[in-house]
């Protein structure tokens, strides 16, 4: 039931007292309303039966925004329309939506950037708007003049804005025009190498060279001196000229140890415009975010004003509508300075949907209709906290993040939980694939307050199940549960930081590894205890005689350790080294998920795997650790078993991350060098 109908309702036959408070909850602030209305979701969508939009829309992306713009469209009663690549025919989103058409084969250029396949896709259903999402075509102003020219709206900015703010060097005069803080550089195009070093050398190093038509972080570098501005001008401009087509760069002073703090806009057709608070993006990998927040630990009230105007004043210079992000870095005595603006709705949208009670797709919608905003600035709050992590199928061990590949054996999201999102686009059984970006979902809590939201974080990354890939959870866990996360001392530079060495998972305190190997060991004698139980069936009735004591062998890497065990009722007492670990629980053998209670603390631990061999493999907070459990006697009769040799990859080559051989440019008996290897056999990887 909507706000609107409670609100006819009031109108007839209904007691004063009701009336009174149908209409304080009509009238109510949107942050009392976002709870009544979509309180597991943390935002509301109002639709009035008299604000008519649109009969139907068809989405041009796939995965978790596809869903995720659908499930707004359902609410307001609108028909939805998904286009799919072959590989992605029975895909969640294409199964959400009424209807579905092919748009092609599944690489990209000939799917979901194929205009003319969706254009011809617009034709057939009668779509009467497309919504682009994010990435693919969602800032491709031929796209957008396309369906102008065919009638159909798009949902987003008009051709201007997407041109103005796509370009970086535009959008960075338009930003100095618009009176927005700018980061001091060179506003021009530069053209060679030693131009680069001349300009760098005015500016001051360390300096960012950037491609112009850039974006993701690529075509990126940071220089120290001459040299490294020389080589990175020549790698940018071949990395903006395959990602963009487009080898123009620019440099700028390089901001060192800044935040990356942005405004969510909203802007109509009519010349309104809001700012909808910030959100915190500091933590990421290769200039790509990992985890968000809003709002931030680092802003004050003033600041935050002062961003969210000059956000809202560069949006009026383009004439924008619609939902868009103004990206700002912060240094540490809180200067901003404007990095870009983004036309279109950022994959982080869901944490300003849970402060604010605004659900920015249905505002979209109502936008590109024509229809004014429905609020003023002083509506929007800031109520709570919220949290997102993006959970990708990615190797953390591997640069903080190289892509996997695999079907989702077991999947199972931590809905059970309160004040839990998740926005996914994938289900069990589903494909990650080389075509398509690697992200499984993004993972949001809420909660009153920073720590409510952190904890809620922790349980919700304990409680996620994924089999088939491999998944960064382990350097999520690890990042929101450091102290420098948790005290909001970060920056862009947090993951080199607090890793200089790469991430190595989490590291083992001696308590920690007592209650996994206690864990471990009770899991193993719960096992041996239903194997008995199983195995024991006699025709005769017998009084089953159930031992309570045992001694193991517990190995963790290189480390070896001794454990007794006893067991009253449903407590196991485990003794490692001295000292006594009590453990306790519902252990179901048959799920994925172990509820442990060790030394009066809840554990939530995952079992991945167990072999007849003892071994165990575990998810302990948040990490892996692969686990041996013996019997004393197997453990001795295993010292005289001989070590399997390693094997010997010398010969092999192997890519670190899933791709594509394009070409092989040698042929049985060449030598191949260092020098000539890379020419010799090519390879096209996907990026994360």
């Amino acid at each position: 039931m909507t706000l609107w109908m409670i609100g006819n309702m009031a109108a007839h036959s209904v007691p004063s007292t009701l009336k009174r408070l149908l209409f304080a909850v009509k009238c109510s602030p949107l942050q009392s309303r976002c709870c009544v209305v979509q309180r597991e979701a943390q935002y509301s969508t109002i639709s009035s039966p008299n604000e008519k939009t649109f009969d139907k829309i068809l989405i041009a992306n796939r995965g978790e925004i596809a869903c995720r713009v659908i499930k707004t469209c359902k609410k307001m009663g609108i028909q939805t329309v998904a286009v799919h690549s072959d590989v992605d025919s029975s895909a969640v989103h294409v199964k959400m939506a009424d209807e579905a058409v092919c748009v092609g084969s599944a690489p990209t250029s000939k799917s979901y950037l194929n205009m003319d396949a969706i254009m011809d896709a617009i034709r057939v259903t009668g779509a009467q708007a497309v919504h682009p999402g994010y990435g693919f075509l969602s800032e491709n102003k031929e796209f957008a003049k396309r369906l102008a020219a065919e009638g159909v709206a798009f949902i987003g900015p008009d051709t201007h804005a997407i041109q103005a703010m796509g370009d970086k060097i535009e959008s960075k005069l338009i930003a100095k025009a618009a009176k927005v803080n700018t980061i001091p550089g060179f506003d021009g195009v530069v053209k060679t190498a030693e131009e680069a070093v001349k300009i760098a050398q005015q500016i001051g190093y360390p300096v960012m060279i950037k491609a112009s038509a850039g974006g993701g972080g690529k075509g990126m570098r940071i220089a120290w001196n001459d040299e490294e501005t020389r080589e990175g001008f020549r790698f940018s401009s071949q990395e903006a000229a395959s990602s963009f087509g487009d080898d123009r760069l620019l440099i700028e002073k390089y901001i060192d140890n800044p935040r990356h703090i942005e405004i969510q806009v909203l802007a109509d057709k009519h010349g309104n415009a809001l700012w909808l608070n910030e959100r915190e993006c500091s933590i990421q990998r290769r200039n790509q975010k990992v985890v968000e927040e809003a709002p931030s630990t680092f802003l004050d009230p003033v600041t935050r004003r002062a961003m969210g105007e000059q956000a809202v004043q560069l949006a009026k210079a383009v004439h924008y509508s619609s939902a868009g992000t103004v990206e700002f870095l912060v240094d540490s005595k809180k200067n901003f300075y404007f990095l870009e603006m983004n036309t279109r709705l950022q994959v982080e949208h869901p944490i300003t949907e849970c402060i604010t009670g605004l659900d920015l797709v249905e505002q979209m919608i109502r936008v590109a209709k024509g229809y004014q905003l429905q609020h003023t600035q002083e509506d929007i709050p800031i109520n709570g906290w919220a949290i997102e992590c993006r959970v990708y199928a990615e190797d953390p061990y591997k640069s903080f993040g190289l892509p996997s590949i695999g079907r989702l054996s077991q999947y199972q999201e931590p809905l059970n939980l309160d004040k839990v999102r998740v926005d996914s686009g994938i289900q069990e059984g589903s494909d990650i694939s080389i075509y398509y970006d690697p992200m499984i979902s993004k993972l949001i809590t809420y909660g009153a307050t920073r720590a409510e939201a952190l904890g809620r974080m922790e349980d919700a990354l304990d409680n996620y199940v994924i089999r088939g890939v491999t998944h960064n959870i382990p350097l999520l866990r690890e990042i929101i549960t450091h102290p420098r996360f948790v005290s909001g001392h970060i920056s862009t530079n947090f993951l080199p930081e607090v890793y200089p060495d790469g991430f190595k998972g989490h590291q083992l305190e001696a308590d920690a590894k007592r209650e996994l190997l206690a864990s471990a060991a009770v899991l193993y004698i719960a096992a041996e205890l239903r194997s008995a139980k199983v195995l024991s069936t006699q025709r005769v009735a017998s009084t089953p005689v159930e031992c309570s004591h045992w001694e193991l062998c517990v190995e963790l890497g290189e480390e070896r350790q001794d454990v007794q065990i006893s067991k009253s009722g449903t407590v196991y007492t485990v003794e490692i080294d001295g000292a006594k670990v009590e453990v306790w629980g519902a252990l179901n053998l048959a799920s994925p998920l172990l509820p442990l209670t060790v030394n009066g603390t809840h554990r939530m631990l995952q079992c991945l795997s167990r072999d007849a061999a003892g071994g165990i493999v575990l998810q302990y907070l948040g990490t892996l650790f692969k686990v041996r459990v013996l019997s004393k006697l197997a453990a001795e009769l295993n010292s005289y078993m001989p070590e399997k040799a390693s094997e010997d990859t010398s010969s092999i080559l192997r890519s670190p991350m899933p791709g594509t051989v394009v070409a092989v440019s040698v042929k049985p008996g060449d030598t191949v060098t260092h020098s000539n290897m890379y020419t010799s056999f090519k390879c096209c990887l996907m990026s994360s």
